[in-house]
């Protein structure tokens, strides 16, 4: 059986979330490759789990997951939003590396989710390229509380956009097909970077 076959979408979560355990312990394996695991990664590459994360430095997800090299499949862009090139190489990572569990992963505090927040409830404006970031987040933003205090308020932005991007996801052709036929589990997650913790969220 091929690597990318022997781990069910339960086993990857199962292990995505025992090696943030130990990163939590302070027990996280180094990972420096051998000159052997280098050689077997240049044969190819059979991540087990797909990760859509934010580009915050803080967020590393090899380091939160206690990842080996090779084991995750990783795109990172501001606010963990789906554009077409992040859809791409989702794409990619489903049909062609065949990784069972995907994960989009938010974190707390997120400077692009503020942003779009002050962009909705002020009309702030923010550079050319950022507002376009920021426009594809602020679907996200219907229903906010406005009875929550702004800690309170932002972490509650921050889940919903997980939420609305693991919808984009299933909305797609792409995901309703791998779905359909079990070959995929989506999971949204939120990293607390204060404590290390990364909390699974309910759909």
């Amino acid at each position: 059986m091929d690597k990318q076959h022997a781990i069910s979408a339960e086993d990857a979560l199962r292990r995505l979330l025992e090696g943030n355990e130990r990163f939590l312990r302070g027990e996280a394996h180094a990972h420096t490759p051998t000159r052997q695991a280098l050689e077997d990664l240049s044969q190819g590459q059979h991540p087990f789990a797909t990760i859509l994360g934010c580009s915050d430095s803080r967020v590393p997800p090899e380091w939160i997951f206690d990842a080996e090299p090779g084991d995750l499949f990783v795109v990172r862009v501001a606010g963990n939003v789906l554009s077409a090139e992040v859809a791409g190489s989702l794409q990619y990572a489903g049909m062609h590396l065949q990784t069972p569990l995907l994960v989009v992963l938010g974190h707390e505090g997120c400077g692009a989710i503020q942003a779009a927040m002050e962009t909705k409830e002020r009309g702030t404006r923010q550079l050319s390229r950022i507002q376009l970031l920021v426009d594809s987040i602020l679907p996200a933003l219907d229903g906010l509380d406005p009875a929550l205090s702004p800690p309170a308020r932002l972490a509650q932005a921050v889940e919903n956009n997980v939420r609305w991007t693991l919808r984009s996801i299933l909305d797609s052709p792409e995901g309703r097909m791998r779905q359909a036929d079990g070959r995929v589990k989506l999971v949204g997650a939120i990293y607390e970077i204060r404590t290390g913790r990364v909390r699974l969220l309910d759909h």
